[in-house]
């Protein structure tokens, strides 16, 4: 017997929409256990982090990718190959410094926050998708490049876009183990 054609792509709709409401349960979790807006910031990034550092393997299995030889290959890697592939998304890319180190990516449209209308009043200083900045950075140290990762606007604080800046540091070195 064969599939209905719609079936994955309905699966994968009622995953992200899973994945997406599970988030926002666990988010205001953190919020109840810590008082801080920075301590969740923290918590986030932090649990991003080894998301990262464990998705990078599954994401360069499934893709296929080539080394990328550039920061902006690099940037728009993660635009347009990892986001379409976990969030079904493309963002778009800008480079923003001389050095070609710097780089924004550009979300029209965050699915993290389908079900978010806003932040509350009291939590102004919440980066509640800080998560991303942390999948980001542990992926890329993960392939030996170094970055600062970081929400620049937010629709959730009132900007037009979701912008999230990548700074690539330096590319980190091989470690030699000695025997």
């Amino acid at each position: 017997m064969s599939r209905p054609s719609g079936r994955k792509q309905e699966n994968h709709k009622i995953s992200r929409e899973l994945f997406v409401l599970t988030y926002g349960a666990l988010v205001a979790q953190l919020c109840k256990d810590y008082e801080k807006d920075e301590d969740v910031n923290n918590c986030l990034e932090r649990m991003g982090y080894g998301i990262g550092v464990r998705l990078i393997d599954d994401f360069l299995a499934r893709s296929a990718v080539k080394k990328c030889r550039s920061y902006s290959e690099t940037a728009d890697m993660i635009a347009q190959v990892a986001f379409k592939m976990y969030l079904g998304v493309t963002p778009s890319v800008n480079c923003s410094s001389a050095a070609g180190n710097e780089f924004s990516l550009i979300l029209d449209k965050n699915p993290l926050v389908d079900f978010v209308e806003e932040l509350p009043a009291e939590r102004a200083s919440l980066c509640y998708c800080n998560l991303l900045c942390g999948v980001i950075r542990g992926a890329l140290e993960m392939v030996h490049l170094a970055a600062e990762v970081t929400f620049l606007q937010d629709r959730l604080k009132g900007d037009a876009v979701t912008e999230i800046g990548i700074t690539f540091l330096r590319k980190a070195e091989d470690r030699k183990h000695k025997r």
